[in-house]
């Protein structure tokens, strides 16, 4: 599970092969919302407090309070879910969802401090199934060698914010990837394996 979600997180970015509803302008509502959580994330990651410190603590407070704002776990849950969700108790529901919450956080923030020396380009934002479907392109440097990279950004419109419930990259999104994994997991080990498994997770990664 780590793995691909690292892959998929790793690029903050989005192909412009996907065009689906009327395009928007170039800094629309969706796009200004992803430029914001992509520099306000990168700006606190940059910061190096002494491991330990009250500084470090405040530190990933401001990035998880970040990451909250701007990715809707509890919406991308419900649909890798699917019709499980509909089946767990109100106790399994919070618990399922604060467990990915810190997971996916997790891993942002790895795959993020992986390389920050990139540069986004915001390529296009058009409507998609009442929300925003926002492309983006990374630059980067991999092993000494410019790479580049692709990921959409899902997002709806909550109130007067805007918020991701989805990234797909190479075609293949958190929201899928997850609903394979969890579909398989709960076939073989019911929903109490699934959150067995991420309690695990959560212990390994620290989270």
């Amino acid at each position: 599970m780590a793995s691909r979600l690292f892959t998929l997180l790793r690029s903050l970015l989005a192909a412009a092969l996907l065009v689906a509803g009327p395009a928007l302008a170039a800094d629309g509502p969706g796009t200004q919302a992803v430029r914001r959580a992509n520099e306000g994330i990168k700006a606190l990651l940059e910061q190096k407090p002494a491991p330990g410190s009250a500084e470090e603590k405040r530190l990933a407070s401001q990035i998880s309070a970040q990451l909250e704002g701007f990715l809707n776990v509890g919406e991308l849950g419900q649909r890798a879910l699917g019709d499980h969700y509909g089946k767990l108790s109100p106790a399994q529901r919070k618990e399922f969802l604060a467990l990915l919450g810190e997971l996916v956080q997790a891993n942002y923030i790895k795959a993020l401090r992986s390389n920050l020396t990139y540069q986004v380009r915001y390529l296009d934002e058009v409507e998609k199934d009442g929300g925003r479907l926002v492309t983006t392109e990374l630059e980067l440097q991999r092993n000494g060698r410019p790479e580049v990279m692709s990921v959409d950004y899902r997002l709806r419109k909550e109130g007067e914010q805007w918020r991701a419930f989805d990234l797909v990259t190479d075609g293949v999104g958190l929201v899928e990837n997850y609903r394979a994994q969890f579909n398989q997991i709960i076939a073989k080990e019911g929903v109490g394996g699934l959150l067995e498994r991420m309690r695990k997770k959560k212990a390994q990664k620290g989270a």
